[in-house]
């Protein structure tokens, strides 16, 4: 850990090839407890993670888009929506375990509490479940429905 540094920003259209490939490598690659390696499930998951798609949500004015770097490196990218939802949540596979995701979280927190939400929401994937409940959320009861694999509803008390 040492020289390490972590650091998190909104981002911006540059961030665009990092982001795509960080959402990619970290669906392909981390979240196998979920797509079970069914190459139908993978490229179902993807398909909105080019770098043309990312663009196009990076512009859509009702989320905002962040990037966690490490070192200098796009190393996670999460995103929150004016709802008041957590829409994504992904770490790059070579930056796992090094607090990227952790920093990354507090700061779409924070955000949130910024804009006055009281409870932030999300749907967790199997593959981060564990780390969701680590960090202080907790399930609901919501339907997880309509998501390309199954997912885990999930709130906070900011």
């Amino acid at each position: 850990m040492i020289g390490e540094s972590v650091s998190v920003r909104l981002a911006t259209a540059d961030d665009v090839v990092a982001m795509s490939r960080v959402l990619i490598a970290s669906i392909t690659e981390l979240c196998g407890a979920d797509h079970h390696d069914d190459p139908k499930l993978i490229a179902g998951w993807t398909r909105n993670k080019t770098p043309v798609a990312v663009r196009e949500m990076l512009a859509n004015p009702t989320s905002s888009f962040y990037v966690a770097e490490r070192d200098g490196e796009v190393a996670a990218v999460g995103c929150i929506r004016a709802d008041g939802e957590i829409g994504l949540n992904y770490v790059a596979p070579e930056h796992r375990f090094h607090g990227v995701s952790k920093a990354l979280l507090a700061t779409m927190e924070a955000a949130l509490r910024a804009k006055g939400f009281a409870v932030a929401r999300l749907d967790s994937t199997a593959t981060a479940h564990r780390f969701y409940l680590a960090t202080g959320w907790v399930d609901d009861d919501r339907s997880g429905a309509g998501h390309t694999v199954a997912s885990y509803p999930m709130r906070k008390r900011l």
